[in-house]
């Protein structure tokens, strides 16, 4: 297989978001729905000028009603450490409803500022309103998608291609499951190192290893990995099997040359171009 580095690192992308990257919507959904009864009860007190009289009113008879309170300001935690700058002491806050304390609840709402939420003209519906702070709150997550974009990505070549030539597929392989499954003795240098995919043709019982990640920022993270990888096709290589590197994106550019290191160095690394241009085909396998 003729190699070119230069072509490599030309190809690579600059974005892997998938549809799915956004927002989470079946988790929004799910979010919002499961609290959307104690969201109606509290647009009770939507525009309501006693708001404290009339929140004292709610709770006694539907103490449930605080369970929401910490997602009307985007937390998700039930307990609560509040520290007050005033009186340098920290209060919590138990919003499971253990404590039946109405008065300390209202003081949560009052000093956190959720008060003025319920005061403020233009507040209709609390379910919709916490429908967009869950989008807000999924939104935070989207650096961990990023995270597992790449492997699901991959892993779409990879069953494709399984599923065409008759090829045994599986995903966050461990060395024990390995040997477990195809009865193949891996020996890693980490106890519990985990590949992302391995395949195994059981015609004629070989094995390929692959680890696929994307980096859009530069660091010494890449260095690192460059020289991992190296260490790690050896120890396979030793061992008969094939290591597969996959990778992509633009902070390779701030880390050229350890990348050249080890593509000239390792037999396999590809990008996402390469994989379009089914260079799986040309592998042996």
């Amino acid at each position: 297989m003729k190699k070119d580095f230069n072509h490599l690192i030309s190809t690579l992308k600059s974005s892997i978001k998938t549809w799915d990257y956004f927002v989470n919507w079946n988790k929004v959904f799910s979010n919002s729905s499961d609290l959307e009864i104690i969201l109606n009860k509290l647009n009770y007190l939507l525009g309501k000028e006693n708001l404290k009289e009339e929140f004292n009113k709610l709770y006694n008879s539907n103490p449930d009603i605080v369970k929401a309170l910490p997602l009307l300001l985007a937390v998700r935690e039930n307990k609560l450490e509040v520290f007050d700058k005033e009186t340098k002491n920290s209060e919590f806050f138990d919003f499971s409803d253990k404590e039946k304390n109405a008065e300390k609840y209202f003081e949560f709402l009052d000093k956190s500022g959720l008060s003025h939420l319920f005061q403020r003209d233009g507040i209709k519906n609390l379910v919709d309103y916490v429908m967009g702070v869950e989008v807000g709150l999924d939104s935070n997550g989207r650096k961990n998608r990023g995270g597992i974009l790449m492997e699901e990505i991959v892993g779409s070549f990879l069953t494709d291609f399984c599923n065409r030539n008759s090829l045994e597929y599986l995903s966050q392989a461990r060395a024990s499951v390995i040997k477990s499954k195809w009865g193949f003795d891996v020996k890693v240098d980490k106890s519990e190192r985990s590949f992302d995919f391995a395949i195994y043709n059981p015609k004629n019982h070989k094995l390929k290893l692959f680890e696929a990640n994307f980096y859009n920022g530069g660091g010494s993270k890449l260095k690192a990995v460059c020289g991992e990888f190296k260490s790690l096709y050896n120890e396979l290589k030793s061992q008969g099997i094939d290591f597969i590197w996959v990778t992509d994106g633009l902070g390779w550019h701030t880390t050229k040359r350890p990348l050249e290191e080890t593509y000239n160095h390792n037999e396999y690394v590809f990008n996402l171009n390469m994989l379009e241009a089914n260079i799986l085909e040309d592998l042996i396998w």
